[in-house]
């Protein structure tokens, strides 16, 4: 009894491991198909200036995101 479990969480373990392989292959895929511009990234200082604004204007206020809208 004992070995077939044993064999049963090996072959779970080596099915998970298989899995989470392709999946970063995918992904790996994905980044060199659509690679991410520097222009595309948030500007950290920027960000950092909007949130000192915004806990000076509303000191009790907790800021959760941050986000561009783009026109």
């Amino acid at each position: 009894m004992e070995d077939q479990l044993l064999l049963i969480c090996g072959i779970a373990f080596i099915a998970v491991l298989t899995i989470l392989s392709l999946l970063a292959g995918v992904i790996a895929g994905i980044c060199k198909i659509f690679p991410v511009r520097a222009a595309d990234l948030p500007d950290p200082t920027a960000e950092e200036a909007v949130r000192q604004a915004l806990a000076k204007a509303f000191p009790d206020c907790r800021i959760s995101g941050i986000r561009e809208i783009k026109s």
